[in-house]
């Protein structure tokens, strides 16, 4: 019995690290095929791609963008890990971003009670926008998916709308750029001075905390078990008497409060200020990183620092004579490499583990007829 656990876990292990491999290369020989029909040299292309990508001013550039990405992706895997599709991610956000951008400009106290408030500003303002969609869901069967994306596009709108200088916005210096009150400095969070390698966010710190409470709330607690059983069967999980629609408005609260965390990083080490600038797109990147990660923290965290990666050295190679659109094309084939990698290898397994079941069910069969044999 200890042998054939023992062979089970490896070939867990195996095919665990056969998945990403097995996308890894699949990405790599399609994306050179793609740059030699362009009429391009693959093998300069990553050549230059590694030097560049590694290279200290770029690894800065990459740990700021994960930052973001990475919230991006534990904000949607929470709702993957319910089996909800949280597209809402994006308006979710944006709308958490200004609404705490708008509050901490007005705010005139010290800098360690402000940051607090307006990230809890920017999580509760993410978190009640989720929970629309939730309540929705649960109450009148309404599709998630609808649901998010008509919120997104509200959204957008109340955004344009209170952007005015006649509401919540100011005409900046020049009259050129309408945006929110800027936080005082005191609100600034803190950044850490590389030197000639550039300034790192210090809210890699929050993303951090964030993906260990992930981590240990799914995968440690009794909430997360009944999230996860919610998530793989409603039937089930209402049968071992869990609330399928109490945890599934809770998921999606959840997964907009994380969403609400997605542009502090901007505004609150970079752009101190909402504006027409500000980011956007980044709660469908989000999702691209969830599926890469398959909802594990750690997965998660490669998968948004290989986005980053991506960005950083494909709007290079455009200045070395390549198509920009080449990072649209890595990125859908890389997403695509490990969506289709993780299907074969699942049903490879799954074929493995049917084969061990019939060999073992077969040898049980077996056992009785040597014993009657032998007596």
């Amino acid at each position: 019995m200890n042998k054939l656990t023992s062979r089970i876990d490896k070939e867990r292990l195996a095919l665990g690290i056969a998945a990403p491999l097995l996308a890894v290369v699949a990405a790599l020989v399609v994306t050179a095929l793609v740059i030699l029909a362009t009429g391009k040299n693959p093998g300069a292309a990553f050549s230059d791609m590694m030097s560049y990508g590694f290279a200290s001013d770029s690894q800065v550039y990459i740990l700021n963008k994960a930052t973001t990405y990475y919230l991006a992706g534990i904000a949607v895997a929470v709702g993957f890990r319910m089996n909800l599709f949280n597209i809402g991610v994006d308006g979710q956000y944006r709308l958490a971003a200004f609404i705490a951008a708008v509050l901490g400009g007005a705010l005139a106290v010290p800098g360690w009670i402000a940051i607090p408030l307006i990230m809890i500003c920017a999580m509760a303002t993410g978190a009640l926008w989720a929970a629309i969609a939730g309540v929705l869901k649960v109450t009148r069967g309404v599709s998630e998916v609808i649901a998010t994306i008509m919120l997104n596009s509200i959204a957008t709108a109340v955004i344009g709308y209170l952007l005015q200088p006649e509401r919540l916005g100011e005409l900046q210096q020049g009259g050129t750029l309408v945006s929110t009150e800027p936080l005082p400095s005191s609100s600034f969070f803190f950044s850490i001075d590389t030197g000639p390698a550039g300034v790192l966010d210090g809210f890699i710190v929050v993303a951090v905390i964030v993906g260990l409470a992930y981590w240990f709330v799914l995968g440690r607690t009794r909430f997360g078990f009944d999230l996860r059983t919610v998530g793989q069967s409603e039937s089930a999980a209402a049968a071992s008497g869990v609330s399928v629609k109490k945890m599934v408005a809770t998921s999606m609260i959840i997964s907009g409060a994380v969403a609400g965390l997605i542009g502090m990083p901007t505004l609150l080490n970079e752009s101190h200020q909402y504006d027409n600038s500000f980011p956007t797109g980044i709660g469908f990147t989000g999702i691209a990183i969830a599926l890469l990660g398959r909802n594990n923290p750690i997965g998660i965290a490669l998968g948004a620092l290989l986005w980053g990666f991506l960005e950083r050295t494909t709007n290079h190679l455009e200045f070395q004579g390549y198509d920009k659109e080449i990072l649209g094309v890595i990125q859908g084939v890389i997403v695509l490499c490990v969506v289709i990698a993780y299907e074969v290898v699942r049903r490879y397994g799954l074929k493995r583990q049917q084969q061990r079941v019939g060999a073992e069910l077969a040898a049980q069969a077996a056992a009785p007829t040597k014993k009657q044999e032998v007596a």
